[in-house]
């Protein structure tokens, strides 16, 4: 027979290739059932509802449906519970009046219509349960310290097995760790057991998901004792016992194995696989590495696993051998549907497998393949069923069933034998959108029978695309890998068989991407503060983005303090629970982006707690604390800082600093102190507040460490000698009765050392000392506990009295006119009676030496310190007598003066003449007359006066220069031009040169008979009343000019108006009313609209009813009815370039008449 013949390879493969793309079948074209719904395999339903078991089903015509319960056929038309969904083999079964238990069986549904018959997999019905515990009475556990226990759980056996969970009577989950864990069985393991671990609510609780009931074991009471020494012991196992075990685990599933372990103290386990690496994507560790758990098993997952067990004391090991299975499963997938026209040849294939290897059986329309009519164009080879030279009747559903020992898998495969031409089934004139670089996916979903040949055309049909950058797929799309914006035109795409042809149209848009221009940053911000994340995007103008921020991948909580913009986010007062991870998502409806920052919330650390001292002594004490949160900002130091209770309460001092990352420190103290500490911590934000303070430590007195600071000695009388220092402190006291020994002695010679006691006070006077004398002095200090260190001795000096004596030899040179240097010879040190500090010259001046400037100076005082021999004396008058005296002086004052010198200062420049004055002003001369200069500064020699014209722009003339003597105070000047400004510039001068000028300016008057020509012509009556008249033909002018267009008559205005569509270049002519020619002149001509003229100012706005705006300077635009319809121009060249741009002012006819006379 056909079937059991062998096939030619070369046409076994060449049939192969026919079945490169399989079609799906449109549901109006006639084809075998198809089952697109079923339960699953093992179905555990809920006793409490309906039972619902799915069958759903494709053909046509539409199929029809039949069950079998445990191989037997169901008739549902007998039971009044059970019902079939209408077009459906979905079955509901109404457990209200039968329990759910009566329908717990293997179910299978069948779909069938004349193309052939689909059967589903078996369907075990089973209903969840969740059983009570057994009663059972659990004795009290004694147990040993440091022994093992195992607290048995075992559960109940429920469908599906529930979840075990340990808890207490308040319901809170036992703690666990490494000591104490839970196995996979549910029973609780302790490696050993300690005293803590005594308590009468250990109970265990089982949790059934299905029917979401919990079951609760009787509570186990442990009581830990402690009546023999506790003896450390190396590992052993719990479980699994022995050294080896072995485990099998399919294919695809979770492997889980467990190696708990008791021991003193508790074992830490490990785990490694034996000749190979653990598969570290998919394997994991829980329950305190005790559970080694690998996802997804796979075939390569077999062999040994080796767990260690190990302490102190030593180690223990347990080998896992590890078995996989595998149920049946598909190599290249199920078999897939075939669709042939007449006489063309197909292959069904079957391929799977397994471990052990599965057993594969066929069957047609649910009939086992050998049972099954007999069709010449059919051949079974194993797992293959080959089709040669079909025919319409070939049509049928093939049931594909592979098993072995650990599952099965079914799937039917239908075969479909159509004559159909070629159709299209992607809607046209779709729009495919794709981002450009992105890859472009444009569909042609396509049936035919024969399978049609598809072909892609871009814009038109002249040519096909083929190759780069074009990849067409079997299933007829056509793939674009990177889309380009070039690439967005219309795609035709033409299906062909023997049948026909047939074409569709589609269209591709490349849009931009989507892109986070300015993305959010890291953040770092105080509590109570703000933070804004910046998130703009860019995008495709067509597409409307929306976007989203999330907070640790969540949504935003509910708060208004959370404010979102186009921008960005904003979070205002911010809290610590606002920190975290924020994620902008911008999305269109093609594409996304993202970007995500942190943000980090800091605040003050929280002060430290718990401060300790320890390691007490007599100078030094140790102390600790316990840190406070850090507020995500790291300690950079803490400030450890005291209170003195016995001298200075309620006042706290810096003691020392130390680095955060310590905890402790070592404090040197100070004697007679009763102390009280407190710490502060530092971050980034700032101190923290202070911890609560320590316990009083309090120090024994002792002698002074230090003596006091600052000691000084001076005289405040020049009999005396007062010591004065810096007090100690109460801290820096050291004990009771603080006093201090003042010890003092002169300098010079043998002299003993005298001693005085001072307690509470600061200074020390010693009275009878000679003047100005250096001493010795020693402060020491002392408490009733003894005295303090020895003392360095300081210098210091009696008191001063004033000098003695003068300086000699003092005598004066003069450096110029203005400055005379002194010279003076030193006092001895002896007559100065005390610290140098410096000689003062007293000088003023006596009187000038010119006659007429006989006043004198207040006395000056020029002080030069420290030990000078010569002074300068600045700012003298010139030509002047000058007195002067010198004297020393020391902190006490000044000495006697030196006998009175006199100099003289040499002549200088003079100063300005007082006044200059013109007088007698003529047509051709002018007189000047002037006072000498206050300071004349020596004798005037003469003086010096120049002259110049100056014109109406300010520019000055030649320049005239004149030489007068000393004893004139007057001039005048002839031959000046008449009406005519002139300046003039006066100084005077002695032997040493001439001095500032003084200036004035002056105008010779105008000549009569000119003045009677210039007389002002728009005073004249002739002018006014030539003016009127013109200004009155104006306004007549105007007025007719206005009746005739309010007349509509057709005026060359308007024919132009009728010429041209922009009235702005429509100039009117003086036959037609206007003030003048057009002028294109680009200079003149405004903007459309625009009545700005250049000198800054704004012209009032064009009126529609005003006469005035036809007035000088006006381009009003009028239309028929009057309103403006272009600009007018009235001003000749010379009057642009006396006046400019046009003027700012309303036309009107009075600035007409203005502007005439300004021609006149």
């Amino acid at each position: 027979m056909l079937e059991r013949r062998r096939m030619d390879p070369a046409l076994l493969l060449l049939i192969m290739g026919h079945l490169a793309a399989s079609l799906e079948v449109p549901l109006d074209l006639p084809q075998p059932p198809t089952i697109t719904h079923q339960s699953p395999k093992d179905y555990i339903i809920d006793p409490r509802e309906n039972i619902v078991i799915h069958c759903e089903a494709k053909g046509k015509p539409h199929p029809s449906f039949s069950w079998t319960k445990d191989g037997t056929h169901f008739d549902i038309d007998e039971d009044p519970n059970v019902t079939m969904k209408p077009n459906s083999g979905t079955l509901v079964v109404d457990i209200s009046r039968e329990k759910a238990d009566h329908y717990e069986a293997v179910y299978q549904c069948t779909a069938r219509n004349k193309h052939g018959t689909a059967v589903s997999h078996n369907m075990v019905i089973r209903q969840s349960r969740s059983p009570l515990w057994s009663k059972e009475q659990i004795k009290p556990i004694v147990i040993q310290e440091g022994a093992s226990l195992v607290l048995p759980c075992r559960p109940p056996a429920g469908l599906p097995p529930p979840i075990i969970f340990w808890m207490d009577n308040n319901f809170q989950r036992l703690p666990q760790s490494g000591r104490v864990s839970q196995s996979l069985n549910g029973d609780l393991y302790f490696s050993n057991v300690l005293r803590e671990d005594s308590r009468n609510d250990y109970t265990c609780y089982a949790r059934f998901p299905h029917t979401q009931t919990i079951q609760q074991k009787q509570p186990i009471n442990v009581r830990v004792i402690n009546q023999d020494p506790i003896e450390e012991r190396r590992p052993t196992f719990l479980i699994p016992s022995g050294s080896s075990s072995s485990k099998m685990v399919l294919r695809g599933q979770v492997l889980e194995m467990e190696c708990i372990a008791e021991g003193l103290p508790t074992p830490e386990v490990s785990w490694f696989k034996v000749s190979s690496e653990l598969p570290a994507r998919r394997t994991s560790f829980l329950h305190y590495q005790k559970t080694l758990r690998i996802v997804n098993v796979s075939e390569s997952d077999a062999g040994d696993y080796r767990c260690t067990a190990k302490n102190q004391l030593g180690s223990t090991h347990h080998t896992i051998h590890v078995t996989v299975r595998a149920a049946p499963y598909w190599i290249a997938g199920a078999p897939r549907n075939l669709v042939m026209a007449p006489g063309e040849n197909g292959v069904l294939t079957c391929r799977a497998s397994g471990t052990p290897k599965p057993s594969i059986t066929w069957a047609m329309n649910g009939i086992s393949i050998e049972n099954a009519p007999k069709d010449p164009s059919r051949l079974v080879e194993d797992d293959t069923i080959i089709f040669t030279d079909v025919h319409s009747g070939s049509s049928a559903v093939y049931q594909c069933n592979v098993s072995n020992e650990h599952g099965y898998l079914l799937s039917n495969a239908f075969v479909n034998v159509l004559s159909e031409p070629p159709r299209v089934l992607t809607p046209a004139n779709k729009v495919y959108q794709v981002i450009r670089n992105h890859r472009a996916m444009i569909d042609c979903s396509f049936f035919g029978s024969p399978i049609p040949k598809i072909t892609w055309f871009k814009d038109s049909r002249f040519s096909i695309l083929e190759g780069e950058p074009y990849i067409q797929h079997d299933n007829g799309t056509l793939e674009i890998p990177t889309a380009q914006s070039r690439n967005s035109v219309k795609y035709t795409c033409v299906a062909r068989n023997n049948l026909g042809i047939s074409e569709n149209h589609v269209y591709l848009e490349v849009k931009e991407p989507t892109r986070i221009l300015n993305q959010p940053e890291y953040k770092v911000v105080q509590r109570g503060g703000s933070v804004v994340f910046d998130c703009k995007v860019k995008h495709d103008p067509t597409l409307v983005p929306t976007t989203t921020w999330l907070r640790d991948d969540g949504e935003l909580p509910d708060d208004e303090r959370f404010i979102v913009d186009t921008d960005g986010l904003t979070i205002t007062d911010v809290t610590d629970s606002d920190a975290g991870v924020y994620t902008c998502i911008t999305n269109t409806t093609l594409d996304h982006d993202s970007a995500s920052a942190e943000l980090t919330v800091v605040e003050r650390p929280d002060p430290p707690t718990d401060i300790e001292l320890t390691d007490q002594k007599k100078r030094s004490v140790q102390i600790t604390w316990i840190p406070g949160d850090e507020h995500n900002s790291p300690i950079q130091k803490f400030l450890i800082q005291y209170e003195d209770s016995l001298h200075h309460r309620g006042h706290w001092h810096n003691l020392t600093e130390v680095p955060g990352t310590k905890t402790t420190a070592h404090l040197k103290l100070s004697p007679y102190v009763h102390y009280t500490f407190r710490v502060l911590a530092l971050n980034a934000v700032g101190f923290s507040r202070p911890s609560f303070p320590s316990r009083v430590f309090k120090t024994d007195p002792a002698a002074p460490d230090q003596n006091p600071t600052g000691v000084e000695g001076f005289g405040t009388e020049h009999d005396n000698l007062v010591i004065s220092w810096k007090p100690l402190s109460g801290l820096q006291s050291n004990g009771p009765g603080l006093r201090y020994r003042v010890s003092w002695r002169q300098k010079s010679g043998d002299s003993e050392w005298s001693s005085e006691t001072v307690a509470n006070n600061s200074r020390f006077v010693v009275s009878g000392t000679p003047t100005f004398v250096p001493y010795e002095i020693k402060v020491q200090a002392m408490n009733d506990h003894g005295v303090g260190p020895e003392p360095t001795a300081v210098h210091g000096f009696s008191g001063e009295d004033l000098p003695v004596a003068y300086p000699d030899n003092v005598q004066a040179v003069m450096l110029n006119s203005t400055m005379a240097e002194v010279h003076w010879q030193p006092v001895p040190h002896k007559l100065i009676r005390g610290q140098l500090k410096g000689y003062k010259v007293y000088y003023w001046k006596a009187h000038s030496l010119h006659k007429h400037n006989p006043h004198h100076d207040e006395k000056r005082i020029l002080t030069f310190t420290g030990n000078h021999t010569h002074g300068r004396l600045p700012d003298l008058h010139p030509f002047s007598l000058y007195t002067f005296n010198v004297r020393v002086y020391n902190g006490k004052g000044e000495g006697p003066a030196s006998p009175n010198q006199q100099f003289q200062t040499p002549e200088g420049v003079p100063g300005p003449p007082s006044s200059l004055t013109v007088t007698n002003s003529d047509l051709d001369s002018l007189t000047l007359e002037w006072s000498p200069p206050h300071d004349r500064n020596g004798h005037i020699t003469g003086y010096t006066l120049k002259y110049q014209p100056v014109n109406n722009s300010n520019e000055l003339g030649p320049v005239e220069e004149l030489a007068l003597l000393s004893n004139e105070t007057s001039v005048t000047l002839p031959n000046l031009k008449y009406s005519t400004r002139y300046k003039f510039y006066l100084n005077a001068k002695t032997v040493r040169g001439a001095g500032p000028a003084v200036s004035q300016e002056a105008i010779t008057i105008m000549d009569e008979a000119v003045a009677s020509r210039q007389v002002d012509i728009a005073t004249q009556g002739w002018f006014i009343g030539l003016m009127c008249a013109i200004a009155l033909l104006i306004l007549i002018l105007l007025i007719i000019c206005f009746i005739q267009r309010n007349k509509g008559g057709k005026y060359p205005v308007k024919e132009k108006e009728d010429a041209h569509t922009d009235p702005e270049f429509q100039p009117m002519k003086e036959e037609d009313c206007t003030f003048g020619e057009y002028s294109d002149n680009e200079d003149h001509k405004p903007l459309k609209g625009s009545r700005t003229p250049s000198n800054g100012t704004v012209k009032r706005e064009d009126s529609d009813d005003s006469l005035v705006d036809y007035g000088e300077g006006g381009d009003g635009q009028f239309n028929e009815d009057g309103s403006f319809i272009g600009q007018y121009s009235g001003k000749s060249g010379s009057r642009d370039t006396a006046e400019g741009h046009e003027s700012s002012e309303a036309p009107s006819p009075i600035n007409a008449m203005n502007s005439l006379n300004s021609f006149v």
